[in-house]
Order: structure tokens, then C-alpha cells, then sequence
């Protein structure tokens, strides 16, 4: 059984709303994370029915009670006052194995007081996305909301046409985001916002608060969170599609996996998501997004500061300065570690610059390069097989010359750098399985006809995502022209 607190409820209204979910036809359990059950302190586990039936909605767990909770957020720049769980409810809070508060969450468990109309419904394409690419991240190490469970409801949502429905059952540090304070701060409401900013220090931060000024503190310390995300994301091609404000988290976790994708060919103004027409969220404009997005955390913050006037914004602004200094930081780390290179190495970052130029023209999938890379790297320090390593790299290109002479400077950087530890770091740096956006579109049209069999094999793989297997190798291949899939769609 799962152990539930509830210090979110703690809280003051409007910041959240007691609601029940809504009960659904016939649920039936698609997946259970039984690892994570673990960490949460489940120590037996329920049969089937009985968790399609808790984590449907359709019957609460022991202790669970269920809160809509209240946010703001600008989505794609522009500001909307309430927007809030419009189909999500929070169960409760669950101390976990290593003594962490964490958040169990219903989504898409029926309308909520924030629905603004709304269904408050998910199809299953959505849950099967987020259940694979959430748990992918977690295998990779990158800090994110991870699957506890996935069940059909047995009825069918409308969005573009009739598709079967879902809940999902997330796990998040909290679900307390950027629009959460924008939220309380759109009110007024400086005891709320006071009580949030708090809570958050106790709850996430608890070395902001002996500071000399713990607000300011915690604003460094989310900003430093926030920049090392992003750079993380990125060193795996991964486009988040929607980094509206309400889909930043405080914890500095990823969350809301919407229509997020990892690039294939290589490109840094590439976008999936088929609502942000204005290519808002490219691959490359996420770093200048969370720093625009953590910009308005700090208005939220500025009237608890200690300083006064022109002083506080100077101070603030000092703070989200610091951003593009961590974000470069922790990428110059990430990338000397995707090219083997020693992180204090001066070739990492001109190196890196230069493939990504090599990629792009020469059309190269960037996940099969460095997974390419990675071997050929092995088999220079062995002495063995370089040669047709080699050749298996230049394949992916459609510009050889210009990759064979940046072969050359990289692998003179690299008998700069003999320690065998590097290989490791490489190897770790550099995932031969990611969740493809044909793969996950082939599962979701299986599940969709009632064949689950292709959601656990990916599943399977993408949480062993350096597996250097056969299969693993059959779903590491990048899309043919004809499977491609250019465009992924949110699930409200």
C-alpha cells in the first residue's frame, strides 16, 4: 500500500481545489512501473483489477485525496490568468525509500474546475508517449516526472477524431511550476504566494533558506536547476514542444510531455509540435525559453525580496544572468563527454561546433552518430576494426570529405585524452535507444487496434537504453523516408 500525506493541502485556496475524479466504463491495467511502486514503499503488489481500479479513478487508493491544483502560465508568450489541473488530479504526497516527498498524480481522470470547458479526458496515444518517454529520461539520468501506471478507460475521447482513452498515473517531485506563482502573484495574494514560496524552500530547497535572502537564494537555485535540464535535453536532441510557463517546473524536473520528440536529422530550428506554428520552442531556442520562463518566475518573487526598487531587479536580473554561464557549463561537460574528450579539454567545445555544422549539412541522424562515434572511439583504443567503424560512420553523411577532416582533428583531441574512463563517459553520454517518433506512432497504432505487445518491447528497450542487443539495434534504426513522422499533437 502506498503511505499518503498531503502537505500541498496545506496551502490556501484558490492554489487548489478539492475534486473527485470521474469513473470510466471499463478500465483495464495497461502498464504498472512495479520498480517505482517500490521506491513509493509499495511492498506488495495488487492484482490488476485492483489497480486499473485506483489508478483509473474509478475507485481512490487507501488515503488518497484528490486536489485539482491551481496555476497560471504564458503559452507561447501570452499570459492567461487561471489556467490550472484541468484534467489532472493530485492523490496525495507519498515519502519514497530515500526519504523524498513525492507527488502521485491521476491524468486525465475527468473535468476539474479548471477544465474551461474541457473534457478532461486523455486519448491513449498521449499516456503511451509520455509512459515511454518519461521513463526513457529516467533510465538516461536526465531528472524527470517518471510512469507509475497506465490504464484504457474503455471509452472513447474526441480530439481530430474518436480515439480510446487513458490515464496515466505520474510521479513528480511536485507539480508545482512557474505558472503555480504566477498564479498566486496574478491575485495579489501575498499570504498565498508567501505561504507557495515557503513550501517550496522547505520542500525543495531547504539551504535557500538560511541564506541572507532565501527568495533570492531560491531563485538561484532554480535557475541553476532549470539550466542544467536544458542543456541535458538537448545533448540528446530531445524538443520539449511546449515550454509555456505552466510546463516549468520548479523542481526542475521535465514535465507535461505534450508533443515533445527527440530530432532525428540533425537541425537546430527543428520543431514537432504541430501547435507552435511560430517556431517559439525550436531545439535551439530552449535555452533562451527557460531563461525567458524563469524571468517571470522572478517577478513573482520580487515583492518578498529583501532589497526595494531599482536594487531587487538589478539583483534579480543579476541571478538570471547567471543562467547562460551554468546552461554553457554543464553543455561544455555534456559535450566533452558525448566526443570522449576529458572535460577540461579546450577541443570539446570547437569540436562540437563543428560536427553539429557536419550534421546538418550532411543530413546525419544525430543519435546514430554519436552511437557511431562511440564505436569507432572504442575500436581506436583497441586497435581493432577502426577501419570499418569508420566506414559505418561516414555512411550516415551525405558530405564524406567534409566529416573525414573533422575525423581528423577529433581523433588528434583524442590521443590527448588516453584515460579508459573516458570511453565509459562516452558510451553513457551517447544512448544507442531513444523513443523514435515511428516507434512510438507504430505502438500507438497497434494499442489503438488493441495490441499492447509493441508498447512493452519498446518500453523494454528504451529503459535499457545503452543495450547493444539485436533488438535493441532493430529499434535504434532511424526512420526511412516513408516512416517518417514530422508533426506530434498535445493530448488536451
Amino acid at each position: 500500500m502506498l503511505t499518503f500525506e498531503h502537505q500541498f493541502a496545506t496551502l490556501p485556496e484558490p492554489l487548489w481545489v478539492a475534486c473527485q475524479p470521474t469513473p470510466v466504463a471499463q478500465p483495464s491495467l495497461i502498464a504498472f512501473n512495479d520498480a517505482l511502486a517500490a521506491q513509493l514503499g509499495m511492498q506488495t503488489r495488487p492484482d490488476d483489477a485492483r489497480l486499473a481500479q485506483w489508478f483509473s479513478g474509478n475507485q481512490l487508493p487507501p488515503g488518497a485525496e484528490p486536489k485539482a491544483l491551481g496555476y497560471a502560465g504564458h503559452q507561447f508568450g501570452n499570459f492567461v490568468p487561471q489556467l490550472g489541473d484541468g484534467r489532472a488530479l493530485l492523490l496525495g504526497e507519498v515519502v519514497d525509500q530515500q526519504g523524498l516527498r513525492r507527488d502521485i498524480q491521476l491524468k486525465g481522470s475527468g473535468r476539474t474546475p479548471f477544465s474551461r470547458g474541457g473534457d478532461g479526458r486523455s486519448p491513449l496515444g498521449p499516456v503511451l508517449r509520455e509512459y515511454l518517454v518519461s521513463e526513457f529520461m529516467a533510465a538516461v539520468g536526465v531528472p524527470t516526472t517518471r510512469a507509475l501506471a497506465a490504464v484504457a478507460t474503455g471509452e472513447r475521447v474526441v480530439r481530430q477524431m474518436a480515439e480510446p482513452g487513458a490515464v496515466l498515473t505520474r510521479v513528480a517531485s511536485s507539480h508545482i511550476r512557474v505558472g503555480t506563482f504566477q498564479f498566486a502573484a496574478v491575485r495579489r495574494d501575498e499570504s498565498a504566494l508567501k505561504a507557495l514560496t515557503d513550501h517550496v524552500i522547505t520542500r525543495h530547497y531547504p539551504e535557500a533558506a538560511n541564506a541572507d535572502d532565501p527568495y533570492l537564494a531560491l531563485l538561484e537555485a532554480v535557475t541553476a536547476r532549470q539550466a542544467a535540464l536544458v542543456a541535458r535535453w538537448m545533448s540528446l536532441g530531445f524538443i520539449h514542444g511546449v515550454m509555456n510557463t505552466d510546463n516549468c517546473s520548479i523542481a526542475g524536473e521535465t514535465i507535461d510531455y505534450g508533443p515533445c520528440a527527440f530530432m532525428e536529422q540533425f537541425d537546430p530550428q527543428k520543431v514537432y509540435s504541430s501547435i507552435d506554428q511560430g517556431r517559439r520552442y525550436a531545439f535551439n531556442n530552449q535555452p533562451g525559453i527557460a531563461q525567458w520562463n524563469l524571468a517571470r518566475f522572478a517577478e513573482t518573487l520580487l515583492p518578498l525580496m529583501r532589497e526595494e526598487g531599482d536594487a531587487v531587479v538589478e539583483q534579480a536580473t543579476e541571478v538570471l544572468r547567471g543562467f547562460t554561464i551554468r546552461f554553457s557549463a554543464e553543455q561544455r561537460r555534456l559535450h566533452a563527454n558525448k566526443l570522449g574528450l576529458a572535460p577540461e579539454s579546450d577541443h570539446a567545445a570547437p569540436l562540437m561546433e563543428a560536427l553539429e555544422i557536419q550534421m546538418h549539412q550532411g543530413r546525419m541522424d544525430m543519435t546514430a552518430t554519436f552511437d557511431a562515434l562511440t564505436h569507432y572511439a572504442q575500436a581506436l583504443r583497441k586497435n581493432s576494426s577502426a577501419h570499418s567503424q569508420k566506414e559505418a560512420l561516414l555512411a550516415l553523411t551525405t558530405q564524406p570529405d567534409g566529416l573525414t577532416a573533422w575525423l581528423a582533428e577529433w581523433e588528434n583531441a583524442q590521443q590527448a585524452s588516453q584515460q579508459s574512463e573516458r570511453l565509459e563517459a562516452m558510451r553513457h553520454a551517447n544512448p544507442v535507444v531513444i523513443p523514435r517518433n515511428h516507434r512510438i506512432q507504430e505502438v500507438i497504432d497497434a494499442a489503438v487496434e488493441g495490441d499492447f505487445a509493441p508498447f512493452h518491447t519498446l518500453l523494454a528497450a528504451v529503459t535499457q537504453p545503452f543495450d547493444e542487443s539485436e533488438e535493441a539495434r532493430r529499434l535504434a534504426a532511424p526512420a526511412m523516408e516513408s516512416e517518417q513522422v514530422l508533426r506530434t499533437f498535445c493530448g488536451t
